[in-house]
């Protein structure tokens, strides 16, 4: 009997274990996941009181915001009501659907509004600013270079393996990318996304979990490295540039081009005074210089004759 119950007991244990072992979240390493019932795994992302859907990408607004917390403070649940010395860290707020709210502000009340990438589009000012609308960010391009091989890649390649990684690993569908170029080592690549369905992943989470791949930071699992290959070839990737394009034009002011002209204005009036200066005072000397040889003539046309 006592054997009997040893194995029954062992299962259950194993059982246990495993279930608490697969209550992980596999796009986001950051997530704190509990086992909340009976084969229910429910997982929360530290800096937000929303639940995670382990099955797709984070929003990059939530992923900010959780960046932000100290790293002791990842590992572990912090409630809702906790206080963090955030002192000069800009924290985003989000919708409770992960988007951005247009308007962020931080610590000092100093305030900015900015496109659905969370990418700033005004220029700061006060508590008073008012953002009537999230503009959204329809197109992202992708610039990369990497390192050079003895093989050379061909565009059909590499082209390939880039749509099979952004779907495979960020779950995007082929139709959102645009066009892909390549011209060694530099690729670019062109992220289209007019309007997005609920159930489709967003270009700027895309673009932002492919930004940390790239940067050794990935938020997937720590054993989750990013590999691109090309018919076997590792395709190593040295560097990113991404630019984001919205629907509307950004609202940037143009206190700064207006400053920027003034100075070039200023150089140039500077320039032309010198030069004018330059040539009076060589004019003057020529005069100056031709007035004295003809004034010694004259003086010399006038003397007596000694003989």
């Amino acid at each position: 009997m006592e054997p009997l119950f040893g194995v029954v007991l062992g299962l259950i244990l194993a059982v246990a274990s495993a279930a608490r072992d697969s209550c992980t979240c596999a796009t986001n390493k950051w997530a704190v996941c509990a086992q909340d019932g009976p084969g229910n795994c429910t997982c929360r992302l530290a800096g937000s009181d929303q639940p995670v859907d382990c099955s797709t990408l984070t929003s990059k607004c939530f992923l900010m915001k959780a960046e932000m917390i100290p790293l002791k403070e990842k590992r572990l649940w912090r409630p809702p009501q906790g206080v963090s010395d955030s002192d000069g860290i800009y924290s985003p707020d989000c919708e409770d659907s992960g988007v951005f709210r247009a308007r962020q502000c931080n610590q000092s009340s100093t305030c900015w509004c900015v496109n659905s990438a969370g990418v700033r589009r005004t220029e700061k000012g006060g508590s008073g600013l008012s953002c009537s609308e999230l503009v959204r960010t329809r197109w992202i391009y992708l610039e990369l270079t990497h390192k050079r091989s003895s093989s050379a890649f061909a565009l059909p390649d590499v082209a390939k393996a880039l749509t099979q990684l952004f779907e495979s690993r960020y779950k995007l569908h082929p139709k959102y990318i645009a066009a892909i170029k390549y011209d060694p080592p530099l690729i670019q690549i062109r992220l289209d996304q007019n309007k997005k369905p609920r159930w489709d992943v967003d270009i700027a989470d895309v673009a932002y979990y492919f930004e940390k791949d790239v940067n050794n930071d990935s938020v997937f699992p720590s054993n989750s490295t990013l590999t691109v290959s090309v018919n076997g070839d590792a395709l190593a990737i040295e560097k990113l540039w991404i630019y984001y394009v919205d629907e509307k034009p950004p609202e940037f002011c143009m206190r700064q081009l207006a400053a920027g002209i003034s100075a070039v204005v200023t150089v140039v009036v500077l320039t032309a005074g010198i030069g004018i200066a330059v040539l009076l005072l060589l004019r003057w000397l020529r005069t100056r210089t031709y007035k004295k040889f003809e004034c010694k003539e004259m003086r010399e046309i006038k003397a007596p004759s000694l003989e």
